[in-house]
């Protein structure tokens, strides 16, 4: 009778220890649990009217994870047919690998090292801070932060920079000396004194161009204008505009001309239509050639008789370009 007891105890024993191990939980709907590899596969029996799409939704996984756990199940399920289901991935931790120092390029490795263990470079012609940290496979920040100077700092040639720190103690920055080196201003990558000397050049050109064109109008002008004799010298009236901007503004116009009627004086004077009062006009008798130089005085009403006048000029003027007629066909050069 007492082996009874013993094996009552014993079952029971059994029962807890059977609790109390660890086990996957499966979904309420599931039918068990199965594993492959690193995966957790749940199975799932069909019920009636479910799809693949719909158990998808479910158990919040892709279509396409179902359809490779099946074996390339395709078309509709069957009623009763048992599906995988993988749900979640077991994750293996491994050691993490010991992290590798930093390579060092070989360009860097052939740089010459100074007292304190940098590897410094000798700045060559046409090397930039950029050119530099590129050259070494670094970046300008770090080069800036070596040597204790700004990134858009503009280093000169046979100037020493740090381009790798050294392994000793307090390498990575220069030691201050008893005597501090005189810091330098950081400068612009661009040089402002070569393109203020452009900008000076390029307005010489445009100075010298101008001037050209003056001379060559200048001398158009005395080639059309008739030969100053002894008795008539010419005048500051009778000479051509100078000024280059004068002749790229100039206007020219043809037409006919008569005389002031009221003048009773003794200058080079005309009243235009458009021209502005003081006006320099070239003013040439188309007939003979002649032409004398005018200064507009006044505005030529486009009333009465003046409709079809271009210009109207003193008597001086008209005796000067030699014509009989009252009115003569002239052409007209000014700058408004």
């Amino acid at each position: 009778m007492s082996r009874f007891p013993l094996l009552s105890a014993a079952f029971v024993f059994a029962g807890f220890s059977a609790l109390a191990a660890p086990r996957p939980v499966a979904p309420p709907d599931s039918v068990g649990i199965e594993y492959r590899g690193n995966k957790m596969l749940i199975k799932h029996r069909v019920t009636p009217g479910e799809t693949l799409y719909g158990l998808a939704r479910r158990y919040k996984v892709p279509v396409e994870d179902i359809v490779e756990a099946n074996s390339g199940q395709k078309g509709a399920l069957v009623t009763g047919q048992v599906v995988l289901v993988p749900r979640n991935r077991v994750v293996l931790t491994q050691p993490a690998a010991p992290r590798a120092t930093a390579a060092v390029p070989a360009a860097t490795r052939a740089l010459p090292t100074d007292a304190r263990g940098n590897k410094v470079y000798k700045v060559e012609a046409g090397m930039t801070l950029f050119a530099i940290a590129r050259r070494f496979q670094t970046t300008p920040a770090e080069l800036a932060r070596l040597n204790g100077f700004a990134t858009t700092y503009n280093v000169r040639v046979g100037e020493t920079v740090i381009v790798a720190a050294g392994s000793g103690p307090a390498a990575a920055r220069p030691v201050a000396t008893t005597t501090p080196a005189p810091t330098r201003a950081a400068t612009p990558t661009t040089r402002p004194e070569r393109d203020e000397e452009a900008e000076k050049d390029a307005r010489e050109a445009r100075e010298k161009e101008a001037r050209e064109r003056a001379a060559r109008e200048r001398a158009r002008d005395s080639a059309m204008a008739p030969a100053v004799t002894p008795e008539a010298p010419a005048t500051e009236k009778d000479r051509g505009p100078s000024r280059a901007s004068e002749i790229v503004r100039r206007v020219s116009e043809s037409g006919l001309a008569t005389s002031i009627q009221t003048d009773a004086s003794d200058k080079y004077l005309a009243l235009h239509k458009t021209a502005p009062v003081g006006t320099i006009m070239q003013v040439r008798n188309i007939m003979n050639g002649q032409s004398v130089y005018v200064r507009v005085i006044g505005q030529l009403p486009d009333t009465g008789e003046n409709t079809n006048i271009l210009v109207r000029l003193s008597k001086k003027a008209v005796q000067r370009l030699a014509t009989p007629d009252q009115r003569f066909r002239v052409e007209t050069n000014y700058v408004p």
